[in-house]
């Protein structure tokens, strides 16, 4: 059986400590299998029936690969590695009989693993862990902070294709208490609800808004219009837990520096002055392209005496809600990128407060359009 758990010999903290440090992962190891080998053979997941959960559709909006390579997935994963495990608890009113699925997102298709467990509450929850060694083999000693984003973003793709569907409330677990599952999202059956009137406060996106959300290649240029860019913001406050996490945005010129919400979310105010973006692509693990970027909104907090549930708990958070940004993002037209690599990069430092408080977690660089647009033009 394959080890989805931390690293025992160094555990999550120095792990972080070592992911941040200038230090360069070694030569590629082999990636292992792209997903979990599942017991049992491989289902179809049948057409939903009236007031079912559509588990068919929301995996196919969420997690599933758009060709068997398993690089068109709808989820951003840090060098297309795809490391998230998806296990379904299936209660009442679901597409499928009630029991436990492994899913496998590159045939689109579920392996009954054993009997719903008691008390299974009716709908789907889906349980999210990671095969490290699919990151680890390519980004080495800096893979665990990478394995928590990509786990949230797979969370928040959850979270978005039940709004879509209609779906009853879903409730996401993020605490960072446990290593197997990282995660939890309950869906609740639709119950005759209709999509335009799911929780939430915005209006839900539409199916190709979930399936658009791709990486945009790098270089990202053009300056976001500020209303664009307080929408993103406003959206990765609203999920990016709390005081768990601080958000701003790095633009540039004509007035280069650090922006974020006023008071009220409603407005945009300078955090500091000043053109960040170099910096930050020297952060970045040297992508260049950072530094010409229309804007890039950040994340920071987790500092450095945080402990293991507080590391989880804030990474998880930064991908869920980068995630949702992204998506906010292409809705208004912009190119987003999301980079989660980050070495030395003590923000609260840099702006003169005191060092190890305040580091960039996550990030979604932002664009009007890719720059290669320009010369086609």
């Amino acid at each position: 059986m394959e080890d989805h758990r931390e690293d025992p010999q160094t555990g999550l903290v120095a792990a972080l400590a070592r992911a941040r440090s200038p230090e360069r992962p070694g030569p590629d190891t082999p990636a292992g299998a792209p997903v979990r080998a599942w017991a049992g053979p491989p289902l179809p997941i049948p057409q939903a029936g009236p007031a079912h959960l559509d588990l068919r559709t929301l995996l196919r909006l969420s997690l599933a690969a758009s060709d068997t390579s398993g690089r068109l997935r709808p989820t951003p994963s840090a060098g297309a590695l795809h490391p998230v495990d998806t296990e379904l608890v299936v209660g009442t009113g679901c597409s499928l009989p009630p029991g436990r699925y492994g899913y496998d997102p590159l045939r689109h298709r579920v392996h009954h693993v054993g009997p719903p467990v008691d008390s299974t509450p009716p709908g789907v929850t889906a349980a999210l862990s990671v095969t490290a060694q699919r990151t680890v083999s390519h980004y080495g000693h800096r893979a665990w902070p990478l394995l928590l984003l990509d786990t949230g973003h797979a969370a928040a793709a959850l979270f978005l294709a039940a709004r879509v569907l209609g779906a009853g409330e879903s409730d996401v677990r993020m605490d960072g208490r446990t290593e197997n599952p990282l995660a939890v999202v309950r869906i609740r059956p639709p119950y005759g609800r209709s999509p335009r009137h799911s929780a939430g406060t915005e209006d839900p996106p539409a199916p190709a808004d979930l399936l658009a959300r791709r990486s945009t290649p790098p270089p990202l240029v053009g300056l976001p219009p500020r209303d664009a860019l307080r929408a993103v913001l406003s959206t990765a406050e609203r999920a990016g837990g709390g005081d768990l996490l601080r958000w701003c945005a790095a633009v540039g010129p004509p007035r280069p520096g650090l922006m974020q919400l006023g008071p009220k979310g409603t407005t945009l105010r300078r955090y500091a002055s000043g053109e960040a973006r170099p910096t930050l692509a020297a952060w970045a693990a040297g992508q260049a392209w950072l530094a010409d970027a229309g804007a890039v909104l950040l994340a920071h907090g987790c500092p450095a005496d945080a402990d293991a549930t507080h590391i989880r708990r804030a990474h998880l958070r930064a991908g869920f809600a980068v995630h949702l940004a992204h998506v906010t993002a292409l809705r208004h037209g912009l190119a987003a990128r999301p980079v989660g690599s980050w070495q030395q990069a003590d923000l609260g430092a840099a702006l003169g407060a005191a060092p190890g408080r305040d580091w960039v977690v996550h990030a979604l660089a932002l664009g009007t359009h890719h720059a290669d647009e320009e010369s086609s033009t």
